[in-house]
């Protein structure tokens, strides 16, 4: 069988309410029963758009933390270089340690 089973929803509304959805299911030249079937796939709510909104915003944050931290991290090593680069200097070595140098050659690039 290639027909659908349908079955009946019944929705409780005032006189004032099934008047109004009547005379917009006639407006838009639908069933009533099409027109409250539209309606309900089409629902979102608000509580939705809110979760979703307050979802974005700790994502937000995560990726301003995520950043902040990346800086924080990159400002560590290369002050740490340069105490590795101080160090090798008072160590008695003139000629700067080849990580020394390849780093200074990665900034100037």
């Amino acid at each position: 069988m290639s027909s659908a089973a349908t079955l009946r929803i019944v929705v409780q509304a005032t006189p004032q309410e099934k008047s109004a959805i009547a005379a917009k299911a006639k407006k838009l030249g639908l069933p009533i029963s099409e027109l409250m079937r539209r309606g309900a796939v089409a629902y979102e709510s608000q509580q939705a758009d809110d979760e979703l909104g307050a979802l974005a915003d700790a994502a937000r944050a995560a990726t301003d933390r995520a950043g902040a931290a990346i800086d924080d991290s990159l400002a560590f090593i290369a002050a740490s270089n340069e105490r590795i680069n101080a160090m090798e200097r008072r160590a008695g070595g003139s000629k700067p340690a080849p990580r020394a140098a390849a780093a200074r050659a990665r900034k100037v690039a």
